[in-house]
Formats: structure tokens, sequence, C-alpha cells
């Protein structure tokens, strides 16, 4: 079967005036070929080509059931495949699956680069969650980025409050070796209260606080501009579409178990886009530049939580309940400080008491002392006046004289 060009320069030679022969041999091809080309009705075209069998057709079914469950990332599908015995290549997969994909007008952002040990940007992402009930609820992502070399730390976490912020953001620094100069952050009420009227920003008194003991700058990206925090940004989504899909987990700890390794195997040791290297690489790099920690005896006042004592002399933490020793009032505070594998109880600088820490939700700690000086029900009952019964009447004797007195008293009236 002859190519396009071919049968179209045959055509061309024969409306010139070219003989069989010089067309055959112009062309380079037989005579015959020649001939059958000219007599044929119309021109003949190739018998389609049948199609080869994928490598990836037995796994198109699995990999449309993930898209529909959120699983758009190529790596992370691929990972998938190859547990499942998939022995093709990526790109493959990445053809199969770009009809697929929204296509997005990219736009144009200016990149800012910084010094090693300069900035570290930080944000909070939720991530849905299904129960074993069927229920869905929301994980907090904590993550931090550190701008030069992006290496990234993730915590996961119930709460998005203050005194969590504050514990990821010990834990963050822990895990990179130092403290940068600065640290970036959207508008949230976790930094900013809110503006005044001048404009001028109202921080978080307890968040300023913290982060003038860790020596690290606030510094705030301008509204509506997201690309000013675009590391972060960056690393929840990547969180969201590498990790995140599809994980499966027991309880929290299991959960951040698992993510420290995804950081450490995957996240900090894959080639980065931008910078072509490494991030564990450039992370032992920019770790020179980093600040040093404070002592932990500096940070513990922030490391703590404030709960109320409950009727029963408890306080809940996490979902659990932990003892306190009496004396205690219902309603009065104590602090809460969690570790890894142990809760501490503390008011100001005194240490009340120290628990395991509870390894599924609705575990109960008590202490021995808990209810020592609780008043008993008989202590609290109202007592009522009693009168006494006894068994006879005793008569005061006294002598003849007194009684004669008495007589002739009554005859002198």
């Amino acid at each position: 079967m002859l190519g396009g060009g071919k049968v179209k320069k045959l055509y061309e030679f024969k409306g010139e005036g070219y003989s069989i022969r010089a067309i055959a041999r112009t062309l380079g091809i037989s005579r015959n070929t020649v001939r059958k080309y000219l007599r044929a009705p119309e021109v003949p075209r190739p018998a389609p080509r049948q199609k080869r069998p994928s490598k990836l057709d037995p796994y198109k079914e699995f990999i449309m059931q993930r898209w529909a469950e959120g699983v758009t990332n190529c790596k992370v599908l691929l990972r998938e495949l190859r547990a499942r015995g998939y022995t093709g290549g990526y790109t493959i997969l990445k053809d199969f699956v770009k009809p697929l994909r929204h296509q997005h007008q990219p736009k144009v952002t200016v990149r800012f680069e910084t010094r090693p040990g300069e900035q570290a940007q930080v944000d909070f992402g939720s991530c849905a969650v299904v129960l074993p009930d069927g229920t869905v609820r929301r994980k907090w992502c904590f993550t931090m980025v550190l701008s030069w070399s992006r290496a990234i730390y993730v915590e996961f976490v119930n709460r998005a409050d203050t005194p969590t912020f504050m514990r990821c953001h010990v834990n963050a620094f822990t895990y990179f070796g130092g403290v940068p100069e600065k640290c970036l952050y959207d508008r949230t009420k976790l930094v900013v209260l809110e503006t005044d009227d001048a404009g001028r920003s109202v921080w978080n008194p307890h968040f300023l606080a913290f982060s003038l003991r860790m020596g690290f700058n606030v510094q705030l990206c301008h509204p509506y501009r997201p690309q000013t925090k675009g590391r972060v940004e960056s690393g929840i989504k990547y969180v969201k579409g590498n990790f995140w899909p599809g994980i499966r987990f027991t309880d929290l700890d299991d959960l951040n178990r698992q993510a420290l390794l995804w950081s450490d195997t995957v996240a900090n040791v894959r080639i980065h886009g931008t910078t072509r290297e490494r991030p564990i690489d450039r992370l032992a790099v920019e770790r020179h530049h980093l600040q040093p920690l404070p002592g932990r005896e500096r940070l513990q006042p922030f490391l703590r939580e404030s709960r109320a004592v409950g009727r029963d002399g408890y306080v809940q933490w996490d979902g659990s309940w932990y003892g306190v020793p009496w004396p205690w009032k219902p309603g009065e505070r104590v602090e809460v400080q969690p570790g890894a594998e142990i809760i501490q109880l503390w008011t100001g600088d005194r240490l009340l008491a120290v628990y395991p820490r509870a390894t599924r939700p609705g575990q109960r700690f008590t202490h021995p002392a808990q209810w020592a000086g609780v008043p008993t029900a008989d202590d609290n009952r109202r007592r009522e006046p009693v009168a006494f019964q006894v068994s006879s009447v005793e008569v005061a004797q006294r002598p003849l004289a007194v009684y004669e007195s008495l007589i002739g008293t009554v005859r002198n009236e």
C-alpha cells in the first residue's frame, strides 16, 4: 500500500501526461502498481490497524473508580497500580486520564526567592474523613514549608485553636532543627484578631507572646493574594493530592506516624519541580542558617491548655478524662500539658498529676487522691432539732426545813 504522498504524486504525474513507465520509474514502484491505482474506481485506502492491547487495559476500571473517589494524582495512581501488578509506564497512564482533567488557563505570578533560614510559610487546611459508621468529619492539617529548601512538615490535629497551633510550631521547628527568622501567615484569627479603624493589625496576644519567646517575626501575606504564600498553599495541595487520598488510619497518632513517614520517604526526597533538587538535601544546608530552639522549660507555658474541672473532679482533653487530686472545686482551671506518651496536669508551677496518654477516645483516668476530702452525703445533710427520752425522772431531795420555809412564806402572803 502506497503512502498518501506517493498516491498524490501518481495522480499529478498522470494529469501532466506522464506514461505509466515514467510514473513507475519516477516513484520507484512497479508498473502494475501504477495500473492498479489508475484503474481503481476510487483511491485505495489502507485497512485500519487493529488496536493493540495496552498493559493499562486490565486496570482502567480501577482507575475510573479511584478517579471518582477523588484520586486524580497520577503518581498516587501509579503507586497503587504497581501494588496491583501493573508493569506499564507512567506516560500511558497520563495519556489515559488527560481527557478527564479540566483545562485551566494558567495565571502569571511573580516569584519571590528567599535566603536560607529567612522564612517559613504556615497554614491550616481541612481534610475530609469518613468514619467507620459512614459519617464524614474533618481533620485539620498543619503545614509548614521552609521557603528556601522547600522542606515540608505535616501534622494532623483535631482542633485549629491557638494552643494546638503553637504546639504544631514547636513540633515543626524541632523537625527542621531550628527556627527561621520569620513566618508568613494569612489573616487567620490564630495570628491576628482584627484590623482596627486605622488599618493596623490587632495581634492575638497569646500567639504574639509565643513568637517573641521563640524568636521569629510574624509576617502577614497581602489580603486576597494567596500567591504571596504560594509555597505552603502548594504544600497543602500536594498533601491532599499525594498523601491524603484513600489513606487509612486507626487514630490520630497512627495518622501522624504515616504522615511523618510520607514526609521522610516521599515529600522531602523527591526532586522539587522548581529547585530541581531534593528538599532534604537543601534542608541540610538551610539547617545551619536556622536559629537554635529555646529550652523546653521556656516553652512549657505555651504547650499547655487550660481546662475546667468538672463536678466529678475530671478534666477533659482530646476526648478522654483525667482526674485532678483533691483539693479541687468544680469550674476551677487547671492546665493540661500533652506529650507524645503522657499527659501532665499543672496549676501554675505545681505539677498535679501525670497519666499515660489515652490510646482511644472515652478513656477515664482516676487519681488515687481525687476524692480524698470530698464531703460525704451524711456530712452535707441538714441536722434536725431533737429531744431525748430517758428511762426515769429523777426528783431532787431537799431537807424538810426548806419545804417548811416555803409553806410559811405562802401563809404569810
